[in-house]
């Protein structure tokens, strides 16, 4: 059973159709973890221009995926909670398969470090029990509070 349903997440993060991609979150321990999930499927709009005829999902929008399950951590941490958090770097990321429509990507996000405004977090990428991505985030927490 999800900890949070698309409904919840989209009541904690900014992003919208067509670029939020989380589907559920699967297991969370605020300040300390979280699993997430996203069904790739072939309706998605990008896979109308991203190899027409062999559609691979666009690199670019795992690791936003994957920002995505991340912002969703650090804004659970109690200090963040009604903040908004913006991607700061990207550091190291390594593209290992190529994700396809009927894949379900897992996403396992770890935190690193707090900081007063700023968290860094260790992301992995899974489909199935293969590793198609992994990267470390730096995010930036807005000090005002976000308003619905």
């Amino acid at each position: 059973m999800a900890v949070m349903n698309a409904k919840e997440i989209m009541d904690l993060i900014p992003n919208r159709y067509p670029i939020l991609f989380i589907d559920r979150v699967d297991e969370m321990v605020p300040g300390e973890s979280i699993v997430a999930t996203k069904n790739v499927t072939i309706n998605e709009e990008y896979f109308q221009g991203h190899f027409p005829g062999n559609p691979v999902m666009p690199g670019v929008l795992i690791i936003e995926s994957m920002a995505q399950v991340a912002s969703i951590l650090i804004l659970k941490t109690p200090q963040f909670e009604n903040k908004t958090a913006y991607l700061g770097s990207i550091k190291n990321a390594k593209f290992r398969r190529m994700v396809e429509p009927g894949d379900v990507l897992t996403f396992k996000v770890t935190m690193d470090k707090i900081r007063d405004r700023t968290g860094s977090v260790s992301c992995v990428a899974y489909v199935g029990d293969e590793k198609c991505c992994e990267t470390k985030l730096t995010f930036i927490v807005d000090k005002n509070e976000r308003t619905k």
